[in-house]
């Protein structure tokens, strides 16, 4: 898988893919609940990295990273060994400090689990929350409203 393939922004959402290797899975050849999270980071990462704003800009010229304040997985079906997953990300709302996103897994069309979190901008010096630096900020606005027809919703 190239690059390109990894990285697709169209409508607000973006689209990252990758296989289910054996190393995601359980003993029983299923992806293990928790993969769904590192599944759901990497998506995020290559998102912003696909906007122009990585997660290590933010850190060099401005001190800031994400952290994860809220998240909430619905499974609905589960992801298997050697499966193509997809792994949609949309901007649900940006507020001072913080981002909501939403996070759909598919398996071509299947849904297969859905991920709803909250993302807090934090100063590394002091590990207190700070405002979105203005490019992350304008980013994330910009892709929730071209996204508010067809990003994934949050599961409530």
């Amino acid at each position: 898988m190239s690059d390109d393939d990894a990285l697709s922004i169209s409508g607000g959402v973006h689209r990252y893919g990758l296989r289910v290797y054996f190393e995601d899975t359980d003993t029983g050849g299923f992806v293990y609940h928790a993969n769904y999270l590192r599944f759901a980071e990497r998506a995020r990462t290559e998102a912003l990295r696909a906007m122009g704003l990585p997660h290590s800009e933010m850190m060099l010229h401005h001190g800031i990273i994400f952290v994860v304040r809220h998240a909430e997985l619905d499974y609905q079906r589960p992801a298997r060994l050697d499966d193509w997953l997809t792994i949609e990300t949309g901007t649900v709302s940006v507020g001072g400090a913080s981002v909501r996103l939403s996070q759909r897994v598919r398996r071509g069309e299947e849904l297969i689990a859905v991920v709803d979190l909250t993302l807090v901008s934090l100063r590394l010096q002091t590990g207190r929350a700070e405002r979105l630096p203005a490019p992350w900020r304008v980013a994330l606005t910009a892709m929730a409203k071209a996204g508010a027809a067809n990003a994934p919703k949050p599961a409530k």
